[in-house]
């Protein structure tokens, strides 16, 4: 059964992204709400990241200037291998019927995170498209970001570039450098193009993995903190490692295997895999 009208599916076909309110039930909103409090207060404790991925990198990501009054927890890798609760909403979820409807009907999981601005965060992403960090045989990617917070046009939304996936794929290499960002001109188009997501809690927007987007720190008092769930097609397969790795990527969320690689026809350099515990890293150095 199709959660998505014709409509709809069009929409995304056009613009790259959707929002959709309600991707996911009151108490799974509320236990990851919930969850990442916890994760906060526990911050309150630390004073550089921490924890542990299965590939060593710490899970728990630290703006700078974070400190016990004032915590600035702003990344949770894989949140899928230590809290049930995202992994139930990734694996079977409103917000997963409507990527099946977007990719599917066989859908697998790649990777998911937490991305948060508590109030005052002076965190910024620069422009960039996922898909040049998570290459895949073809295309057929949705980074679905959920909003556990209401985002605002004051708490950091996410921006985005209508119809920039149907363009060109950006190098995020610059004079032998991974940036994770396009380079400065590009970067004024978009911010003369870009829209923002804004949505209440509960809400997902649908991007496209070619997409162009970004977002401005956290200039409110409202926290803005996102749950990211990144999906493929069964048939995409991955041309470089995993930049989250973590227990379930690759299970099938949606549909069946088929055993095939579909290939799209693209030409892009590998990624950088990130050394610390998020590509904010890379950006700020660049």
């Amino acid at each position: 059964m199709l959660y998505l009208d014709d409509e709809r599916v069009a929409q995304f076909e056009r613009d790259g992204f959707l929002l959709v309110e309600n991707a996911v039930e009151e108490h799974a909103l509320a236990s990851m709400r919930a969850q990442f409090a916890e994760w906060v207060e526990t911050s309150r404790s630390h004073e550089r990241a921490w924890g542990e991925t299965v590939d060593g990198r710490a899970r728990f990501d630290l703006e700078p200037g974070h400190r016990r009054e004032r915590p600035a927890l702003r990344r949770v890798n894989a949140p899928t291998d230590v809290a049930d609760i995202f992994l139930e909403v990734v694996r079977d979820s409103r917000m997963t019927d409507a990527v099946a409807d977007l990719i599917g009907p066989n859908v697998k999981f790649h990777h998911s995170k937490i991305n948060s601005k508590l109030p005052g965060a002076a965190t910024a992403v620069k422009w960039h498209q996922d898909f040049p960090f998570t290459p895949h045989s073809n295309d057929d990617l949705v980074t679905a970001l959920l909003m556990l917070d209401e985002v605002t046009d004051d708490n950091g939304p996410l921006r985005v570039v209508p119809g920039s996936h149907r363009g060109r794929i950006h190098d995020l290499w610059h004079d032998g450098v991974f940036t994770g960002a396009v380079d400065d001109e590009v970067a004024r188009e978009c911010e003369a193009a870009a829209v923002a997501c804004t949505g209440p809690a509960g809400s997902v927007c649908l991007m496209h993995t070619r997409l162009l987007h970004g977002s401005a720190p956290n200039r409110s008092r409202q926290p803005r903190t996102l749950f990211i769930a990144v999906y493929s097609a069964e048939d995409a397969v991955p041309c470089s490692p995993n930049p989250v790795p973590n227990r379930n990527q690759g299970e099938l969320v949606r549909g069946v295997s088929t055993h095939r690689i579909r290939c799209g026809d693209f030409d892009i350099p590998l990624p950088q895999m990130p050394e610390s515990a998020s590509f904010f890293d890379q950006q700020a150095k660049a």
